[in-house]
């Protein structure tokens, strides 16, 4: 007689595998490239001879590129997998510093970072959907680790740009970032998990439109109304405790310093908590420190105070938008990769949609007011916060067996 068939659900691999090295290896890379690109925006406004108003559009056109490339990059992870579309878009990606150094007009550089914008918003989706495809092989969370990796890559970046530039300069410093990506996409091609997309998935991708569930659409204003406040902090912050709680330049610049750091040590803790609590309790928590801050940050009496609101805000947002992630890789009927790409497209656009009208409200009522509106966006996520259930989806997946 044949043994019956076990349904308990198997155990989570090893704590580190080859699969997550590779993906930790390109949200690191992607990273990188942002940070990078940082520090060389003067140089490159001065090159051309940008305006404040037209750098201003040259940044939207970053955005523009990466909202346009994300849901392309979505339907073509349904058709050959998150592994290709993220080596392909690395591949194109590595280069394009080198780009923008060389451009030498208005209209080239505009195209120049319009694709810069699009390859970091489509290989953003992939690897996201490859970190999910990782979670479900290891059965265990890493959403919340890989985004700090990709904060790592942005500190490291940002942090030898400005010296490179300065003691090297500008050429040597689009060399330096395009071999040391280079390097990081060498590392990463051979442990990359390659995932096949099921046939389902390729017969979805293959139908046009827009998913018509509103589970995605969901997921993705918990992801906006998180990065709309982590906007926020960082195009405001620095302003808030200088204008209006007269913080010296010094401690102005431990807004955005404070909430990052806070972000970036509690996403490497944020997949061991997940695990141990689950998604959704996870993501309840952390919306309410989320909450916390920001209310202490708008009704704080001094700058300590602000920043001490700003690092409780970034302990809280930062595993609810991982958390989002993962859940929108695991929605039923959904292909992974247009899931991801409509949440990452609507969580990226409050980034680029927050400043413009931030300024235009604060003009009218204070920055200390906007910040304590912002907490109410979180509430929204508290609300909403049952979708997180979606992101255990990858941890459970054992436990469904057929019949």
């Amino acid at each position: 007689m044949d043994s019956p068939v076990s349904t308990r659900p198997q155990p989570a691999t090893a704590f580190v595998t080859r699969e997550r090295i590779g993906v930790a290896l390109l949200f690191l890379m992607n990273g990188f490239m942002i940070g990078a690109w940082a520090p060389k925006i003067p140089e490159f406004a001065s090159r051309l001879g940008l305006s404040e108003s037209t750098l201003g559009l040259m940044i939207l056109t970053f955005g523009l590129g990466s909202i346009i490339m994300m849901p392309l990059a979505g339907g073509q992870i349904a058709r050959i997998g998150s592994s290709q579309v993220s080596k392909i878009g690395a591949v194109l990606l590595t280069p394009t510093l080198l780009l923008l150094t060389f451009v030498g007009s208005i209209w080239t550089a505009a195209i120049a970072i319009c694709l810069f914008g699009g390859l970091i918003g489509a290989m953003d989706v992939a690897m996201n959907a490859n970190a999910v495809a990782v979670e479900k092989q290891m059965r265990r969370a890493i959403m919340s680790s890989c985004h700090a990796f990709w904060s790592l890559g942005g500190l490291i970046g940002s942090s030898t740009g400005g010296y490179l530039i300065e003691h090297a300069g500008v050429n040597t410093h689009a060399i330096f970032v395009t071999v040391a990506a280079a390097v990081m996409v060498a590392a990463a091609w051979p442990n990359v998990l390659h995932d096949a997309p099921h046939p389902d998935e390729r017969a979805a991708a293959k139908k046009a439109g827009l998913p018509l569930s509103p589970l995605p659409w969901l997921i993705g204003i918990m992801a906006l109304f998180c990065m709309m406040p982590e906007g926020a902090v960082l195009d405001w912050g620095a302003l808030y405790l200088r204008n209006e709680l007269s913080a010296s330049v010094t401690q102005s610049g431990f807004a955005f310093a404070a909430f990052s750091l806070a972000m970036a040590i509690m996403r490497f803790a944020g997949d061991l908590i997940r695990d141990r609590f689950g998604a959704v309790m996870t993501l309840r928590a952390c919306a309410v420190v989320a909450i916390i801050g920001l209310l202490l940050a708008g009704f704080a009496p001094n700058a300590p105070m602000a920043i001490f609101g700003f690092a409780l805000a970034g302990v809280g947002i930062s595993n609810i938008v991982p958390i989002a992630f993962s859940a929108a890789g695991n929605l039923p009927g959904i292909a992974a990769g247009v899931g991801l790409s409509v949440v990452t497209t609507m969580g990226y656009s409050g980034i680029l949609v927050a400043p413009s009208v931030i300024g235009f409200i604060a003009e009218r009522t204070g920055l200390a007011n906007v910040f304590v509106g912002l907490s109410a966006l979180i509430i929204v996520v508290l609300a909403l916060s049952r979708l997180a259930a979606h992101a255990d989806g990858a941890h459970h997946e054992a436990e469904t067996v057929a019949d």
